[in-house]
């Protein structure tokens, strides 16, 4: 059994808390861009499919210090929430969860943007044909139908937020019990003398928590599968 130092226990935590809400956060943004993309043509489509994609292919660091720009106490987003609400983003754990939210954002609009273009439109057709709106039809027959993709995507974007650094570190630096992920904490073990002992035991626990994560989605997918099979 692994034991793990105060220290890496709370670099457990705080990753798996950040990652948990960056998750749940996004999730909502997910499943109505996933669908808007798949489903609705209208000029600048293309603009928005770019956007989306954007943090996949811009290097980490730069979409940080973005976010520090636009979310610092002195950026206007920022600025604005934090002389309004008193939320401060910046060189906290909230911060790293929306870093990490940003990161992951694209794996799971891709995801959930399969499972809904591989629903037949037909099916959403006939029940607007006889009556129901929009959302209703959306509700009751696409939403159960795409089960498995929005599991797959939001346990993949899981995934992704428990492994980012760039952006992490960028916005919200690397201090020790406060925004020090995982990932930030095996740089900072590999930058000291003796501490690649400390760097492997956390690297074997992010190794576990990806594997796990990933044979979840696996089985919850296939349960659902099973049970839209056999309705």
């Amino acid at each position: 059994m692994i034991e793990l130092t105060p220290q890496e226990w709370q670099a457990v935590a705080l990753s798996l808390k950040v990652s948990v809400w960056a998750t749940l956060l996004s999730l909502p943004f997910g499943v109505f861009v996933a669908f808007v993309l798949a489903r609705c043509e209208f000029w600048g489509k293309q603009v928005l499919n770019g956007l989306v994609h954007l943090p996949l292919i811009l290097p980490p660091v730069v979409t940080g210090y973005i976010l520090l720009l636009g979310f610092g106490r002195r950026g206007p987003i920022g600025g604005f929430l934090d002389e309004c609400c008193g939320i401060i983003l910046a060189f906290r754990w909230t911060g790293a969860a929306l870093a990490a939210a940003i990161m992951s954002f694209p794996l799971m609009v891709r995801a959930i943007r399969l499972a809904i273009e591989a629903v037949d439109p037909k099916l959403e057709q006939v029940a607007g044909t006889l009556g129901a709106s929009r959302l209703w039809v959306f509700a009751t027959v696409t939403l159960p139908l795409i089960l498995p993709g929005i599991v797959a995507g939001a346990i993949l974007a899981f995934a992704k937020a428990m492994g980012e650094f760039g952006a992490t570190i960028t916005f919200v630096s690397n201090i020790t019990g406060q925004t020090q992920t995982l990932p930030s904490a095996i740089y900072s073990f590999l930058q000291v003398p003796g501490g690649e002992g400390a760097a492997l035991r956390l690297v074997l626990i992010a190794v576990a928590i990806a594997m796990i994560a990933l044979i979840a989605s696996e089985w919850i997918s296939r349960v659902i599968a099973k049970r839209i099979a056999g309705t």
